[in-house]
C-alpha cells in the first residue's frame, strides 16, 4: 500500500472537555429525548426489522458506515450473524455495489434508529462506531457521540461496543463517558494494516497511531421508552 496523506486531526482542545461529566450525568439521570422521531426513519426501521425477523436478540450494527466498507467486512468476518450498516447517506450508501448475504444497509439518522432499536429491545452482539466525525473544535463538543443526548440510547443498547478513532482524545472522553456509567473498557492501538473501514486503511497509510476501545455495554429495558417523548 503506498503511503497516504491524510492530515492528522487538528483541534483546540488539549484535554478532555471542561462539561464533559457534567454532560454525561445530564442526559443519564434524565434521558428522556424528546425530540419526534421523523417517519422516514419509522419506516427504515420497519423494514430492518423485517430483515431481521428472529434475530433481533443476535445482530451487528454497524454506526454511521458510510459507504459500507466496513459493513461488507465484518458480514465476512461473522458470516453467521445478520449486520446492519446504517448511514444518513444515500449517496455514500450506493456506492457499495457488492453486499453478502448476512448484510443489509439502510438510510436513516442515527439519533433515531439507536432510539428505535432501544425501544424495540433490541439486543445487538456488537455495535461498531468506526472513525465517527470527531468534532475536534472545542465549541464543537456536544456533536460527539458521547456527548449527545441520543448517548443513553446507545448504552441501554447493549451488546459489545467497539469505536475506533485516529484521535485518541475522542476514545479517552468516551471511556469516561462509560465510566459514569459503571462500564469498564480496554483502550488499545491498533495497528492492522487491512482494517476494517477505507478510513482505517487510509489513516493507517499516513502514519497515524489508530486507537480501539472495547466495552461491554448491559442493555437497561428502562430505556426501552416512549420515543414520541
Amino acid at each position: 500500500m503506498s503511503a497516504g496523506n491524510s492530515r492528522a486531526v487538528d483541534s483546540n482542545q488539549q484535554g478532555p472537555h471542561d462539561h464533559l461529566l457534567s454532560t454525561v450525568t445530564r442526559f443519564r439521570q434524565d434521558d428522556r429525548f424528546r425530540k419526534p422521531i421523523a417517519p422516514f426513519n419509522q419506516e427504515a426501521f420497519a423494514q430492518v426489522g423485517r430483515w431481521l425477523t428472529g434475530h433481533e436478540n443476535d445482530w451487528i450494527l454497524d454506526a454511521g458506515c458510510g459507504t459500507g466498507v466496513s459493513t461488507c467486512e465484518l458480514a465476512r468476518r461473522f458470516p453467521d450473524t445478520l449486520v446492519v450498516g446504517v448511514d444518513r447517506s444515500e449517496q455514500r450508501l450506493r456506492r457499495q455495489k457488492t453486499t453478502p448475504e448476512n448484510a443489509r444497509f439502510v438510510r436513516a439518522d442515527l439519533v433515531d434508529f439507536w432510539r428505535l432499536a432501544a425501544a424495540a429491545r433490541w439486543r445487538p452482539r456488537a455495535q461498531y462506531l468506526l472513525y465517527p466525525n470527531p468534532y475536534p473544535k472545542k465549541q464543537q463538543f456536544k456533536q460527539r457521540w458521547h456527548a449527545h443526548p441520543v448517548f443513553p440510547a446507545i448504552v441501554g443498547l447493549g451488546g459489545q461496543l467497539v469505536c475506533r478513532s485516529n484521535w485518541a482524545l475522542y476514545v479517552e472522553e468516551l471511556a469516561l463517558a462509560l465510566g459514569l456509567y459503571g462500564i469498564d473498557c480496554t483502550r488499545t492501538r491498533v495497528s492492522t494494516p487491512e482494517g476494517l473501514s477505507a478510513f482505517e486503511r487510509k489513516y493507517h497509510a499516513s502514519g497515524q497511531i489508530l486507537w480501539e476501545l472495547r466495552a461491554r455495554l448491559a442493555p437497561s429495558d428502562a430505556l426501552a421508552q416512549d420515543t414520541r417523548r
